[in-house]
């Protein structure tokens, strides 16, 4: 498998997605003031900042959850209007967020294809709506299997599971649906070393199935084992965009804190 180092997105690579100008005002308070973003096709964007730095609201933007006062998003070179998540996953961005949105009682086949159940051809599926079970479950295994998730049965309660398996479902399961871009709030929060890898190593196959991933992370050595390009959100604003193996992990967070100027950086260091 490579890693992040050996496989990257190169800097010709058509964007995927693009944000201009995104303001987004909370009454006095300004969360986003003129924030750019661009993601390239292939890539694992990383996405720090300090709290107030307007990334969770970039995001939020980026993934639907809000809607900016001002500015545009772009999808394959095309502006686009997200008024609701379910915008953003009819064009095939999917989101997984820190608490994982996960039915513990439901199983890993069910947790798979919660709220995109799939029902059983002809007079039972349309007017009785009874659900596919059967298939849901094949294609569970196969889903799974593409990933290597090592899970033995898609049929146990996502509850029987740890905390890193918890997180690899959430993931397969945007992975499965995303067409365009998967989004993902700091999957590796509250994980042991062990899981937290295990993590990592699933967003590399997700990068390597072809999908770009923006992942949103504090946690700056795995932001720097696996991220491919490094977005500093600061004061609203994007900072700078960076690349991990020409930046060392002090500099980078001076940038983010404020402490040195982006201009400051060797251009080598810039992404």
């Amino acid at each position: 498998m490579m890693n992040a180092a050996q496989q990257s997105s190169p800097p010709t690579a058509p964007l995927v997605m693009q944000a201009k100008g995104l303001v987004k005002r909370y009454g006095q308070v300004v969360a986003l003031d003129g924030a750019d973003f661009e993601l390239r096709a292939g890539e694992i964007m990383a996405v720090i900042g300090d709290n107030g730095a307007g990334k969770s609201s970039l995001i939020k933007a980026l993934s639907g959850a809000t809607v900016p006062d001002e500015g545009t998003v772009l999808l394959d070179g095309a502006p686009v209007q997200f008024r609701s998540p379910i915008d953003a996953r009819r064009a095939g961005i999917e989101t997984v967020y820190q608490d994982l949105a996960v039915a513990p009682a439901m199983t890993i086949a069910e947790n798979l294809f919660l709220g995109r159940e799939l029902l059983r051809p002809g007079m039972a599926g349309r007017v009785l709506r009874m659900l596919d079970k059967k298939r849901m479950l094949e294609e569970s295994v196969a889903r799974m299997n593409e990933l290597k998730v090592g899970i033995r049965s898609m049929t146990q309660a996502v509850e029987t599971l740890s905390g890193g398996q918890r997180q690899c479902v959430a993931v397969a399961r945007a992975a499965a649906f995303a067409r365009h871009v998967v989004i993902m709030d700091e999957p590796t929060a509250a994980l042991g070393v062990k899981e937290g890898n295990m993590v990592l190593e699933l967003i590399r196959r997700v990068r390597d199935k072809g999908l770009p991933v923006i992942l949103i992370s504090h946690n700056m050595p795995h932001v720097f084992e696996i991220a491919d390009r490094i977005h500093i959100a600061r004061l609203g604003k994007r900072a700078a965009v960076v690349n991990p193996k020409k930046i060392s992990m002090s500099d980078t967070v001076a940038v983010m804190t404020g402490a040195m100027a982006a201009s400051e950086l060797p251009a080598e260091c810039l992404a």
